[in-house]
């Protein structure tokens, strides 16, 4: 669009989960719902109107061997542009991509720094791999390099026992965990055991990733803190063939991780059901291709959640969890545009009619 133009998406308007809206109008790349001056001049979108999905679990900058080039971290973000993805949270990255921030045409992006896991038991090329009494330290480091998140492996395969173990001593997480909060970052964790769940939240953490190790004893806790959960589901299911791969030096632990694989949709449905916060990520970018949002948002949706609350997971919800504003008054026009009514059926999600982003159409 031309600088001036203005950019009228008139249908349905889902502002949130309980407003719906007949039109808004874009004027200078922001949203208004006050009919322009020049609205005889606007060019028309019609269709059912979100707010940029926002992808709670995503790596730019990374693939499954390690940090990527700019080109390559370019072609990731504009896949999940192009999927509608309009926010990311990076839940980790070796790579500097601060350079996207200058970009216009590229997704926002929050991120969390670089992975933060014990010498030898995470993805090799990942992460800063250190010992407990290095932790505060390294959260430190991160909380001031990220944009309000740290990322701490909380368990892994332990190659003595053969099987997924905690990685850090319940004190060690205290002390890291308060000092991110002094340092006004807050703190997930990738977890797929159980045994690492309750500790974690206990030393105060703000979300779980992957979360596959809730039960009946921990969910209730998840709920009375407050944690939130972001499932990553598209993820998990590829526990059956890493198990698979696995099963012949470790067979504790393909054996592990393929009930953890088998209850996944009853452990979101319960901790759903409980008042966890879920929110939608895909992890792409490891072992994951990008622009798979709308594959998550369908996965909530089999695991039990109401279509509503899986797009709130997408969208109204997620964006104010990140503390980043939907399709409010005076907020930049990031949104997309359908062509029915995702409420009624979230695989609608898949085929954005437009992207529009910080008011520009650019899908």
């Amino acid at each position: 669009m031309s600088e001036g133009a203005v950019l009228h998406l008139k249908g349905r308007v889902l502002v949130g989960p309980d407003e719906v809206r007949d039109e808004l109008w874009v004027v200078g790349g922001r949203v208004t719902y006050d009919r322009p001056a020049m609205a005889r001049d606007a060019t028309t979108v019609t269709g059912w109107v979100l707010p940029g999905l926002v992808d709670a679990h995503c790596h730019v900058g990374l693939d499954a061997h390690g940090p990527v080039d700019d080109p390559t971290s370019e072609k990731q973000a504009l896949t999940d542009r192009d999927a509608g993805t309009l926010l990311i949270r990076d839940a980790g990255s070796p790579s500097d991509t601060r350079w996207i921030d200058d970009r216009e045409d590229l997704p926002r992006i929050i991120r969390a720094g670089r992975h933060i896991a014990r010498t030898k038991r995470y993805i090799r090329n990942y992460a800063h791999e250190i010992e407990p009494e290095d932790l505060v330290a390294y959260v430190a480091r991160e909380a001031r390099r990220g944009d309000g998140w740290v990322k701490l492996v909380g368990d892994w395969i332990d190659r003595s026992t053969g099987d997924l173990e905690s990685c850090w001593p319940r004190g060690a997480v205290e002390a890291a965990i308060a000092e991110a909060h002094r340092l006004g970052a807050r703190v997930t964790a990738h977890c797929f055991a159980e045994d690492s769940l309750a500790p974690l939240v206990e030393a105060g953490i703000d979300c779980i990733e992957h979360a596959t190790g809730l039960t009946e004893d921990t969910i209730p806790l998840f709920a009375e803190r407050g944690v939130a959960i972001v499932p990553t589901l598209v993820n998990i299911a590829t526990f059956p063939r890493l198990a698979d791969g696995g099963e012949g030096k470790f067979p504790r632990w393909a054996a592990h991780m393929r009930r953890l694989h088998a209850r996944r949709y009853d452990t979101v449905r319960a901790a759903y059901d409980a008042g966890v916060p879920v929110f939608a990520g895909t992890d792409a970018g490891g072992a994951l291709a990008h622009g798979l949002v709308a594959d998550e948002v369908a996965e909530l949706t089999r695991a039990g959640l109401p279509a509503v609350a899986a797009l709130s997971a997408t969208t109204w919800g997620a964006r104010d969890w990140l503390g980043r504003p939907g399709l409010t008054e005076g907020a930049s026009a990031d949104l997309v545009v359908y062509g029915s009514d995702p409420r009624e059926d979230v695989r609608v999600l898949a085929a954005p009619r437009r992207v529009v982003l910080r008011g520009e159409v650019v899908g």
